[in-house]
């Protein structure tokens, strides 16, 4: 998922069997985060690997967002997240 952006709420109804099975594969995540994840998936149109590879890459940068240490620590200049970041941005497919 993209982060630092404003999400915007959009209702989507579903069967109570399809709800049943998300609420079931959601667990420890929330389900809109997984249906989110799905339509963003769906939308950049590519192959399965390409897509799950960037929803990784975009995982990753969140998890060293909201990581403080990596926050709060700088190595000549540069902040270790935003080093980071920046490094796992390189490794988009098309870059």
């Amino acid at each position: 998922m993209e982060t630092g952006k404003k999400l915007i709420p959009y209702s989507v109804h579903l069967s109570e069997s399809v709800y049943l099975k998300l609420k079931e594969a959601a667990k420890g995540r929330k389900a809109s985060s997984i249906v989110r994840d799905a339509i963003t998936m769906i939308l950049e149109g590519e192959e399965s690997f390409n897509a799950g590879y960037k929803q990784a890459l975009r995982d990753m940068e969140k998890t060293i967002r909201q990581y403080d240490p990596a926050n709060a620590i700088a190595f000549d200049g540069v902040i270790i997240a935003n080093g980071l970041i920046d490094h796992i941005s390189g490794m988009k497919p098309g870059k």
